[in-house]
């Protein structure tokens, strides 16, 4: 994967990039008043290999001008029907505002079906209100069954023909 937006490149992690983009999505968590969770929510930025790519997902960086300035991930879930989890989707204010996370969200939902997934599912925090209207503007439906202590907010997108209700509940990788 590696595309361009705007002035912004997007690409696929690599094992450099572990503690650039931890220290990312730690700026940023820090901002909206959230804490940092290494040993709990966030151990999954800091073992990417296992959570992301040995389990069939995908981990994605966005720079500007050689610098990370946002995440993008997502990975299969048992909760759902053929389904995964968009996780980790993260930008600094100096990227915010200019439709990057719109199109982040447009070209996951792309690459997650291409590989054939039926349903996204989504966990937040009401705290990240431009995360909440992004993902309620593009289509996803509130659901029940948050399964990360910091997210009071879960949301779900069924990418088949005919919708299916999200009744299963299931524990995936967080």
């Amino acid at each position: 994967m590696q595309t361009q937006y705007q002035d912004f490149g997007i690409r696929e992690w690599k094992e450099s990039d572990r503690l650039t983009t931890a220290n990312v999505i730690h700026q940023v968590l820090l901002e909206y008043g959230l804490s940092w969770e290494p040993e709990g929510a966030d151990r999954d930025v800091l073992e990417i290999e296992e959570c992301y790519l040995a389990t069939g997902g995908e981990f994605w960086v966005v720079e500007s001008q050689g610098q990370v300035v946002g995440t993008s991930a997502y990975h299969p879930v048992s909760r759902g029907e053929q389904a995964v989890e968009i996780r980790k989707m993260y930008l600094l204010p100096a990227a915010r505002g200019r439709g990057l996370g719109k199109f982040l969200l447009s070209e996951l939902e792309s690459a997650i079906a291409n590989r054939g997934y039926q349903q996204i599912w989504i966990e937040t925090a009401s705290v990240l209100k431009e995360a909440v209207q992004l993902y309620e503007s593009q289509g996803y439906q509130s659901a029940i069954g948050v399964e990360t202590q910091r997210c009071d907010r879960v949301y779900w997108k069924c990418l088949s023909r005919t919708p299916a209700s999200p009744t299963s509940r299931g524990s995936g990788i967080k």
